[in-house]
């Protein structure tokens, strides 16, 4: 996988949750596998955070044969008091490079996934 980073020790600004939101916002087909991977997490911790994430309506998810493929609710607002107001697309827009920066050529966002403010 490119641009994994190196592991890491201490602390960090993101949480584990926004980065598996970005690793999803990212590619919306992307396997636990790879989350896990890219974010340096367990296949299990990765599972957990999803669940979170679904049972508070942040993400959702349709099986498509063996694969799922994730939606983000872009609209919905950050959890802690301190974020009152900011939407999931404005998180997402600090963590989630644009596709010309990243130099990779997957498709761009679409449908809940999409960055655009309202």
């Amino acid at each position: 996988m490119v641009g994994v980073p190196e592991p890491h020790s201490g602390w960090t600004f993101v949480t584990s949750h926004a980065r598996v939101l970005a690793a999803i916002a990212d590619n919306p087909n992307i396997r636990i596998r790879d989350i896990a991977a890219h974010c340096r997490l367990t296949e299990r911790a990765v599972q957990r955070i999803i669940a979170d994430l679904e049972q508070d309506g942040y993400l959702s998810h349709t099986r498509e044969g063996r694969a799922n493929t994730y939606r983000i609710e872009p609209d919905k607002v950050l959890r802690h008091p301190a974020e009152a107001g900011l939407s999931v697309a404005s998180l997402l827009s600090l963590l989630v490079q644009d596709e010309s920066d990243r130099g990779k050529a997957s498709g761009p966002l679409t449908g809940a996934a999409s960055l655009t403010h309202h």
